[in-house]
C-alpha cells in the first residue's frame, strides 16, 4: 500500500526468541514513534517483524498461536502500527502490519465485509477460490476468514497466507465497487436488510467512502501478492 490510513481508521476501510511471542511493550512502541532515528526504527521493525514469525511457525503450541492472532487485540492496533506501519510493503514488517491491519478492519466492520464479499464474489471466482471463504459469507465467517489467514502466517506456507489475503481484498474492492455504483445509479439504498448494520445506508454519504474504500483494499491485495512472490524467492526481510 502506497499509504497507509490511519491505526484509528474504520470501514476504512480508508499488507535469540522470547519465551512469550510478541509481546510488545506499549511505552516503547511509543517511545518509537517520538525521536528514534529512521535507520533504528526500520532495524527495530525488522528485528521485531522476525521475531514474531519464527517464533510462531517455531511453535506447535496452539496457545502460541492463539496470542499471535490475537496480538493487536491484546496491545492495540496503534502499539502494532508503531512498530510496523511505516515499514516499505515489499519488506516483512511492512507485509506483517497489513495483515493484522486486515483482520482489524474486518472486524471493525464485519457486516460491511461480508455484504461487499457477496457483492464481489461471483465477479471474482479466481480470487474467491483462493481466499477460501464459505459461500456465501456471514459476517462471522469472513470475522473467522480473517483469523484463518493470518494464523497461515504462523502455521502454514507464508506465501499461501498473503496470497489468501490479497485475493480476500480483491473480492471485498470488487463487491464494494459494484456496490458504489449501484448506490450512485440508483440514489438509494437498495437490500436495506443486508444493509442492516453496516453503516452505509445513506447513498449520498456512502458512495465516496465506498470507492475509497475499494481502492485501499485493491492496493492492499496488490502490495500482499508482491509480498508473496518475494517471500517465494526469499527476498521479503
Amino acid at each position: 500500500m502506497t499509504s497507509t490510513p490511519g491505526a484509528s481508521q474504520r470501514w476504512l476501510p480508508r499488507a535469540g526468541r522470547p519465551r512469550r511471542p510478541a509481546q510488545l511493550d506499549r511505552a516503547t512502541a511509543e517511545e518509537i514513534g517520538g525521536g528514534i532515528d529512521p535507520q533504528t526504527l526500520g532495524a527495530i521493525a525488522h528485528m521485531t517483524a522476525d521475531v514474531v514469525v519464527r517464533r510462531g511457525r517455531a511453535s506447535a503450541d496452539p496457545d502460541v498461536l492463539e496470542r499471535l492472532i490475537t496480538l493487536v487485540d491484546r496491545e492495540g492496533i496503534d502499539a502494532v502500527a508503531g512498530l510496523w506501519a511505516d515499514s516499505p510493503s515489499n519488506t516483512l514488517p511492512g507485509a506483517l502490519w497489513r495483515m493484522y491491519q486486515l483482520r482489524d478492519w474486518v472486524r471493525s466492520s464485519p457486516r460491511t465485509f461480508a455484504l461487499h464479499y457477496r457483492m464481489g464474489m461471483d465477479t471474482a471466482p479466481v480470487e474467491h477460490a483462493v481466499a477460501g471463504a464459505s459461500e456465501p459469507p456471514a459476517p462471522d465467517d469472513v470475522v473467522a476468514l480473517a483469523d484463518q489467514v493470518l494464523a497461515g502466517v504462523f502455521a502454514g506456507e507464508l506465501d499461501v497466507a498473503l496470497d489468501r489475503a490479497a485475493a480476500f481484498c480483491r473480492v471485498v474492492a470488487t463487491g464494494a465497487t459494484h456496490d458504489a455504483d449501484s448506490l450512485d445509479a440508483s440514489g438509494s439504498a437498495p437490500d436495506s436488510h443486508e444493509r442492516r448494520g453496516t453503516g452505509l445506508g445513506n447513498p449520498a454519504q456512502a458512495v465516496r467512502r465506498i470507492v475509497s474504500s475499494a481502492r485501499t483494499l485493491a492496493r492492499t491485495a496488490e502490495d500482499l501478492q508482491e509480498a508473496a512472490a518475494l517471500w517465494r524467492t526469499r527476498r521479503l526481510d
